[in-house]
């Protein structure tokens, strides 16, 4: 089954909260796929109603779905959005007995004139002594046009079935399909000429104790037989790990995949519990990586210290200042083999920094040699916001205040001081092939500075320019040091 910015920093200190968890009140059980609509973000949960987001960070309740129940989903068909649930159904009525409903609405925005959902239509259904439940709706709309359903949970099979995208309805003559066993909150996803069967395993609404996690299979048709990477059918109880439990977060459940642009998605679900969040229900986002044509669960970037490499030739992103040479010279001529053997330290940040300018100071890329003017912390700052699950970042040379920034005429400089300026703030996502996109918040005199990252437009010349995911000059490593 599925002011603000002073709260925000106080959460970050008092409880120490990760950037991984999403932050707000992102309380919500057996959310929905996340939806766009006006600029903002929603979800639906079991029960009615739901979140919304003004940035795909901070989220609140506000979200609104008629009809009560569990488990539903919703999906943007050209210039509307149809939302479906469960009436009952997963033992919640004393029986398998249950409904999967349709409507549609115009907007999700709550306050907007349009608001207004149709009435539901009955699109499955299951018997009191039936082997699936209808609940836990899933949708996906194909390349080709077709709209299908999955449902069904641990009570029985997983059930497939394809509905008509002009009205919500059951396609004419479609029949349900069985397409999978011993899981549930199934949904469907389409890529490169395969379609994934994704279903959540394990034991849920127990809070820390719950085993839910998010397994796939996949096939060349929506109608399955959906196999593994062991080639073992999902009608037999296959499926390939996506996403299980963190630390100290419990109980992955309720799949949905949102697609920012090519070669950004993310996916969304809850854990059943989040320890740093009053071991309560609440949703999760991550990026979707592809690894051989399988989805895995991505990172959001934790605060550390670490080398920033350039995917197109594996140089340091790097302060432009003077090389100052280690200690030591050269080694292993007419030395004696029976030396002492003594640690040398690494080129400290005292020795180097006395000799830096003291004003803003640009960058380049160059070979990493772990020295000071290479070595960067990446820290979330929780009072800017964020994106679609992510914060905003500062980016600063380990050990001081100086801060990564974006200069007019999409350059690339550091500042002495972080402030907190916008274009000292950063995006960093994980992309689909594992590597990282950064973009600035706000470039000086740039008006679309979402469209731009940092970018190598040569083998040591960083820059900004527009993000382009089939070329490497767009991607950097993030490697912890």
């Amino acid at each position: 089954m599925k002011t603000r910015n002073i709260l925000l920093a106080c959460a970050f200190a008092l409880f120490g909260l990760s950037a991984a968890a999403q932050v707000g009140a992102p309380y919500i059980h057996d959310p929905s796929t996340i939806v766009e609509c006006d600029g903002k973000y929603y979800t639906f949960g079991t029960g009615g109603g739901g979140l919304m987001s003004a940035d795909g960070w901070v989220w609140e309740s506000g979200a609104v779905r008629p009809g009560g129940g569990a488990a539903p989903d919703a999906i943007k068909i050209g210039d509307r959005y149809l939302v479906g649930y469960s009436a009952t159904g997963g033992g919640l009525g004393g029986g398998h007995a249950g409904r999967i409903l349709t409507m549609w609405n115009k907007t999700l925005d709550p306050n907007s004139p349009d608001f207004a959902y149709t009435d539901p239509i009955e699109v499955a259904h299951s018997e009191v002594d039936e082997d699936c439940d209808a609940i836990d709706v899933g949708f996906l709309m194909d390349p080709n046009g077709r709209l299908f359903c999955t449902f069904g949970t641990y009570f029985g099979n997983i059930r497939m079935v394809e509905l008509d995208p002009a009205t919500g309805a059951r396609k004419e003559g479609a029949k349900d399909m069985d397409v999978a066993i011993d899981c549930e909150a199934s949904s469907m996803m389409y890529q490169d000429g395969w379609y994934y069967l994704l279903g959540t395993h394990g034991t849920c609404c127990d809070g820390a104790n719950s085993t839910y996690n998010i397994i796939v299979g996949r096939s060349r048709s929506p109608y399955g037989p959906f196999l593994d990477n062991m080639g073992r059918d999902m009608l037999q109880g296959g499926g390939k790990m996506v996403v299980a439990a963190e630390e100290r977060r419990f109980g992955a459940g309720h799949f949905g995949r949102y697609i920012v642009e090519p070669g950004v998605e993310k996916m969304s679900f809850h854990w059943e519990a989040d320890l740093d969040l009053s071991g309560r229900s609440t949703l999760a986002i991550r990026p979707i990586i592809w690894k051989n044509g399988w989805p895995e669960a991505g990172e959001i970037l934790e605060d550390g210290n670490y080398k920033i490499l350039s995917r197109r030739r594996g140089y340091a992103l790097e302060l432009t200042v003077d090389f100052v040479r280690a200690e030591g010279g050269m080694r292993g001529f007419g030395r004696q083999a029976n030396e002492t053997v003594v640690r040398v330290e690494n080129q400290k940040l005292a020795d180097v920094i006395g000799g830096w300018p003291a004003g803003e100071i640009p960058v380049r890329a160059n070979d990493y040699m772990a020295r000071p003017h290479q070595q960067w912390t990446i820290e979330a700052v929780p009072e800017a916001g964020g994106y679609l699950g992510g914060p905003y970042y500062k980016i600063v040379i380990q050990g001081t205040n100086r801060a990564l920034a974006a200069a007019e005429g999409h350059e690339l400089i550091t500042v002495p001081e972080f402030t907190g300026a916008d274009e000292q703030l950063w995006k960093i996502e994980q992309l689909t092939d594992g590597t990282w996109r950064i973009a600035p918040k706000a470039i000086p005199g740039c008006h679309h500075p979402e469209k731009f990252c940092l970018y190598s437009v040569a083998d040591s010349t960083p820059t900004l320019a527009k993000f382009d995911f089939n070329n490497d000059n767009a991607k950097w490593d993030i490697k912890k040091r």
